[in-house]
């Protein structure tokens, strides 16, 4: 595995970073709380006030999170 990738992310994070691929004109209010803890490992950016993912947040999403799979396994 990875370390760079390694995120092990919460469902609210989860769906955060997957609405956050849309363009912001187009997306649904996202939670602040989540995007701050999303913005504390790298995974979002806030430019100009609107949060967006970052390249390593896009990497992460196609990746996946472990804790999500293993919870769909289940």
């Amino acid at each position: 595995m990875n370390d760079e990738f390694d995120c092990e992310l919460t469902r609210d994070q989860w769906e955060t970073l997957k609405i956050l691929r849309t363009s912001a004109s187009e997306r649904p209010k996202v939670n602040h709380f989540t995007v701050e803890s999303l913005l504390a490992v790298g995974l979002v950016a806030i430019p100009n006030d609107v949060p967006v993912i970052t390249p390593r947040g896009r990497k992460v999403l196609v990746r996946g999170s472990p804790q999500l799979l293993r919870d769909l396994a289940a």
